[in-house]
């Protein structure tokens, strides 16, 4: 009897992996974000909201400190403060996120969205099978991401059309590359502390996996909004 015990409850270790624990966070902080976003436009502080600029950038710099503070000192932190700043920066996202409901129509919206899952399901997927090393694309993936902040920071003030297409589609074009390069070291870090960590450090780890691969999906998820948003 105990030695069926011990056995059972070794496959239940087994099962309990960063990797695995990292996508229950990811969609835990997506689904917040979803519902907030769709929430807050109903509410009489949405039109005060996006009619005030100090607001709405104040708001940003806070989702940029949030993520920021996460991802330098979530080891230094409790669980309980790791898991709130993740929560904390969900919920800002989604309020800043409402706006694509006055911009894009919800047809639009629910396409770019399915169309994101897909493929970042995809590339999930790729990563996790495939036998390639993909950590030699961390530096160009770095160098096409701050070329993209560039071109979309200069764009601002030229308002290219055709810059902007190139931005939409480079945006893309990263962040599906990141999804698979971020899954993989998620997963060479799953292997390596799933069964050393403790559970304070197992649950600080998944939530650090989480805001990489929620800021790939939500990245994704609007660069293609916008091209689909631009065909409509």
């Amino acid at each position: 009897m105990t030695e069926n015990y011990s056995f059972a409850e070794q496959a239940a270790i087994r099962e309990r992996t960063i990797l695995k624990n990292v996508y229950i966070w990811m969609s835990a902080g997506l689904f917040l974000t979803a519902v907030v976003a769709k929430l807050f436009v109903q509410t009489s502080l949405f039109i005060p909201f996006v009619s005030n600029q100090m607001l709405f950038f104040a708001v940003i710099i806070a989702e940029f400190v949030l993520v920021i503070r996460l991802s330098s000192k979530i080891m230094n932190m409790s669980v309980g403060q790791a898991a709130g700043s993740f929560a904390a920066y969900s919920i800002l996202n989604g309020i800043t996120l409402s706006t694509i409901f006055i911009v894009y129509n919800i047809g639009t919206i629910y396409t770019a969205f399915f169309v994101t899952a897909g493929t970042f399901g995809a590339m999930s997927l790729w990563a996790l099978t495939t036998k390639r090393d993909l950590s030699g694309m961390g530096h160009f993936l770095m160098m096409g991401l701050m070329g993209i902040i560039i071109a979309s920071v200069v764009n601002i003030f030229l308002r290219s059309s055709g810059l902007d297409f190139l931005i939409s589609y480079g945006g893309v074009a990263v962040f599906t590359l990141l999804t698979a390069y971020d899954t993989q070291r998620i997963k060479a870090m799953s292997n390596q502390m799933s069964y050393n960590a403790d559970e304070s450090t197992f649950t600080k780890l998944s939530i650090m996996g989480a805001l990489k691969l929620y800021l790939d999906f939500i990245n994704m998820f609007l660069f293609i909004l916008r091209i689909f948003g631009r065909r409509n």
